[in-house]
């Protein structure tokens, strides 16, 4: 069952957001935030990816926050060129860990598309693990931190990406330390028909992350 949220940012706007716990009972093992795909292309907290792994993930056990960026649906502001919105991420973080009552388990940062590069750019140590779903990497200049960047990181590559280009992913994930890279076979960039391998290639991943 979730429950909306209302993020504020460090630049002062109000953020439309939304938190899921695991069943009541269970303890949760990981927290997350979701970040989506590209505002300008239609993207929102509730786009395909991010609505499943928002539904599946607190159900295995994993809090969950999704929030919408700057100037989509009912979040204040406008479009940031994917600066603003990594302030947006930062301050989902924020909003996360302030609620948290007792010991605050390891929390990974979970993006798909435009919001695995923000993911990817976030530096914020907080972040115990980054995944990346079908980046595209498109300013590759804002991830050359993970050249030295010892966190676990998942990078899954879309096989038949009909939207992206992902020969950045494809070139420049394997030079990151710590970093699985999957191609989910068949796959297009909304990986319809495969959202259950997404669900658990990422669940499996933030499990190892947990326990290690």
């Amino acid at each position: 069952m979730s429950e909306p949220w209302k993020i504020r940012t460090e630049d002062g706007l109000t953020l439309e957001a939304e938190f899921a716990a695991p069943p009541a009972g269970v303890t949760p093992w990981l927290a997350c935030v979701l970040c989506h795909p590209h505002p300008q292309h239609g993207g929102s907290m509730r786009s395909i990816i991010i609505s499943s792994l928002f539904e599946a993930l607190p159900a295995a056990g994993v809090a969950c926050v999704r929030f919408n960026y700057r100037g989509v649906g009912e979040s204040e502001g406008s479009y940031g060129d994917g600066i603003g919105e990594q302030v947006d991420a930062r301050a989902a973080i924020d909003t996360l860990l302030r609620s948290w009552e007792g010991h605050i388990p390891p929390l990974a940062v979970v993006g798909w598309s435009f919001g695995a590069d923000v993911t990817m750019a976030l530096a914020d140590p907080r972040a115990a693990a980054l995944v990346a779903i079908a980046p595209p990497l498109r300013t590759p200049d804002r991830v050359t931190g993970l050249v030295i960047d010892p966190r676990p990181k998942l990078v899954l590559i879309a096989a038949n990406d009909e939207v992206i280009d992902n020969t950045p992913a494809r070139t420049l994930a394997p030079t990151w330390p710590n970093t699985t890279v999957e191609e989910i076979p068949g796959a297009s960039h909304y990986f319809v028909g495969r959202t259950d391998r997404v669900i658990s290639q990422v669940l499996e991943f933030l499990k190892n992350v947990a326990h290690s």
